[in-house]
């Protein structure tokens, strides 16, 4: 399987909200986010993404897209995760957020990771940002979901310069799969200078 990838902005980037959405559900429903989805939520959401500075990178294979990766001036994300940051010497308009990598596992291992972040930071750096910066989910080593094989990322986030930030933290709320209602997960920061 050949993958190919595509920097989206302005109408393209819109045009290719639905697959982010899409894909969001489907990756996302695995360890360690277990995220019970829907499409009305995601529309919600990635409305973020139509701000001018917002890119999404698209993995093709073909015209299909298998895997997007999505980021934004962390000042469109203010009210969500700039808060954060509250206590750090960093200006929200120097950071460049980087959301969701999400990608189908059958594409996985061939190099698209480091091209999402690749093309992210050169987006980035282009809007002047002075870091980029991401959150993943904390779950505890125990949880009786976490699969025998899960591989965290923490080194290959490392290897690309990400280290997390000391109670940078962030809180958010969504229905696990199996659960009844929404729950509070705490999201751990990382950031690197550009």
């Amino acid at each position: 399987m050949t993958v190919t990838t595509r920097v989206l902005t302005g109408d393209d980037l819109a045009a290719a909200l639905e697959d982010v959405a899409r894909l969001r559900i489907a990756v996302f429903h695995d360890w360690p986010y277990l995220y019970d989805g829907n499409h009305d939520y995601e529309r919600d959401y990635l409305r973020a993404y139509q701000s001018p500075g917002a890119v999404v990178v698209a993995a093709l294979d073909g015209d299909r897209i298998v895997g997007a990766a999505t980021g934004a001036p962390m000042s469109d994300h203010a009210a969500d995760f700039g808060a954060a940051f509250a206590d750090r010497p960093e200006a929200l308009s120097d950071i460049f957020y980087c959301a969701e990598s999400v990608l189908m596992r059958q594409y996985r291992g061939q190099g698209v990771g480091h091209a999402f972040f690749d093309a992210r930071e050169a987006h980035a750096r282009g809007l002047g940002a002075r870091y980029s910066a991401f959150c993943s989910v904390i779950r505890p080593a125990d949880h009786p979901m976490r699969p025998a094989d899960y591989r965290p990322l923490d080194e290959f986030w490392r290897k690309r310069g990400y280290a997390p930030l000391p109670s940078v933290t962030a809180t958010f709320s969504w229905k696990d799969l199996g659960d009844a209602s929404e729950t509070d997960k705490s999201l751990q920061f990382r950031m690197k200078t550009l």
